[in-house]
C-alpha cells in the first residue's frame, strides 16, 4: 500500500547525539533501586509540572502552587467544588483545564506498556484514543457537540501570549483523510522501524498541523505524544515533564513547529531535533536525581533491597541532601508542625535502616547520610 503521508527528515548528528544521551540516561533510571516513597514523590512533582505548564502554554493563569492545590483534590472533577474547597480566587475555566489535564495524564498512566512486537498490533495510537483524550481534555469546556468531534469549519491558530496568528491549519474537509493517512503510517513498517521518540515527535507535530478539533488541539497532541512514548516503554518512571520544556520558551516551541511549514519540502528535521533535545534535557535531570539518591542511600549494594520511608523522612533526607548534615533544630524548622519526639523517632528509624548516621551526644548531636 502506498501511503500519502510520508514524513521527511534527516537523521542528523544532533538527533543521534540526543537519542544516544536519552538511551544512556534511560538505562540508569530504569535500573535505579529507588525507594517507593521517593518514586511517588517524584511522580507527583512531575504531574504538577506537566499539568501546570501543559495548560499554561495555552493561556491558563493559575500559578504552579495553585495548580498543585487543585491537583491535591484528586477525586474532585468540578471546578466550582474546587473553588469552594480551596478558597482559590481564579476563573472556573482555568480550574477546569487543570482538572481535565490531570485526568488525561491519569488515564495515560493507567495504560500498559507494550512489547516491541505488540506496538503495531495492540497500539492505542488511533483515532478512537485521540477522540477519548480530546473528550477528557475539553470536558465542560466546549459544547457537547464539539467535544471529540472533528471540526467542520476553518480555524486559525493564535499565540496564547500575543494573540498573533501562528498558522492556518488545513481546511476542514481534508481532516478525515489526513488522520486516516497518519494512522495508516503509524501502523506501517516504516513507522515501526523508527525510534519511538521520533515517532512520538512526528505524531505531535502532525496532530498540531492537522488541528482536528475546534479547540484543545495542543494539549491533546502533547498528551498523545506522551502516550506514544509511554506505550513503547519510554516513560522514564513518569518523572519528567516535556510540557515544562515547551513552556519555558513558547516562541521557540511555535517556531520549531512552524519550521516544517516554512520548509519547501516540509522537512521535520529541525522539529525532531528540538523535541529530542528537550527530552534529553528533561531526562538528564531525572538521571542526575535518581543517581544521586542511589549513591547517597547506598542502595546499590543490594539492587533489590528497598527502604520504606515516610513523607516526613523524605523531607529530612532532602535537607541532608542539600546541606550535608543537620541538627534536631534544623529538622524542627523543616517540620514545624511535628513534635520533637516524632522527629527523633523518625531519625532513629533512619539510623536503624542504615540510611542516616548520628554524630556526638546530648546537645552536640548532628546527623548525616550514612
Amino acid at each position: 500500500m502506498t501511503l500519502m503521508y510520508q514524513p521527511h527528515f534527516q537523521i542528523s548528528n544532533n538527533l543521534l547525539t540526543y537519542i544516544s544521551a536519552i538511551e544512556s540516561a534511560k538505562a540508569i533510571i530504569d535500573n535505579s533501586p529507588l525507594v517507593p516513597a521517593w518514586e511517588a514523590k517524584f511522580r507527583d512533582e512531575a504531574l504538577v509540572r506537566s499539568v501546570h505548564y501543559g495548560t499554561k502554554i495555552e493561556g491558563n493563569d493559575l500559578s504552579a502552587e495553585q495548580a498543585g492545590q487543585v491537583l491535591s483534590l484528586e477525586k474532585t472533577n468540578d471546578a466550582q467544588a474546587v473553588l469552594e474547597q480551596t478558597g482559590l480566587i481564579a476563573r472556573e475555566r482555568d480550574i477546569q483545564e487543570v482538572i481535565n489535564y490531570r485526568n488525561v495524564l491519569a488515564w495515560i498512566d493507567q495504560q500498559p506498556l507494550l512489547k516491541t512486537e505488540q506496538i503495531a498490533e495492540s497500539s492505542l495510537i488511533n483515532l478512537e484514543t485521540l477522540n477519548l483524550l480530546h473528550r477528557l481534555t475539553m470536558n465542560s469546556l466546549l459544547e457537547d457537540e464539539q467535544v471529540a468531534t472533528l471540526r467542520t469549519k476553518q480555524v486559525i491558530v493564535r499565540g496564547a501570549r500575543d494573540g498573533q496568528v501562528v498558522f492556518r491549519p488545513p481546511v476542514a474537509a481534508e481532516i478525515p483523510f489526513l488522520l486516516d493517512d497518519l494512522f495508516s503510517w503509524v501502523k506501517s513498517e516504516e513507522s515501526q522501524n523508527l525510534h519511538p521518540i521520533l515517532r512520538a515527535a512526528i505524531l505531535h507535530y502532525q496532530l498540531v498541523y492537522i488541528h482536528p478539533y475546534v479547540e484543545g488541539n495542543g494539549r491533546t497532541a502533547r498528551a498523545f505524544a506522551t502516550l506514544a512514548l509511554y506505550e513503547a516503554g519510554y516513560d522514564f518512571k513518569r518523572f519528567f515533564s516535556l510540557e515544562e520544556y515547551f513552556d519555558n520558551d513558547v516562541d521557540a516551541y511555535y517556531q520549531a513547529l512552524l519550521s516544517v511549514q516554512q520548509n519547501p519540502k516540509q522537512d521535520l528535521t529541525y522539529w525532531l531535533e528540538y523535541f529530542t533535545y528537550g527530552l534529553a534535557l528533561e531526562i538528564d535531570k531525572v538521571k542526575a536525581k535518581v543517581a544521586k539518591l542511589s549513591q547517597d542511600l547506598k542502595l546499590k549494594r543490594e539492587l533489590g533491597q528497598q527502604v520504606a520511608l515516610s513523607e516526613r523522612q523524605i523531607i529530612l533526607l532532602e535537607l541532608l541532601q542539600n546541606q550535608g548534615s543537620m541538627t534536631s533544630d534544623d529538622a524542627q524548622k523543616m517540620l514545624p508542625n511535628v513534635s520533637v519526639d516524632t522527629i527523633l523517632r523518625d531519625l532513629k528509624d533512619l539510623i536503624l535502616k542504615g540510611v542516616v548516621k548520628k554524630h556526638g551526644v546530648t546537645k552536640g548531636v548532628s546527623y548525616s547520610l550514612d
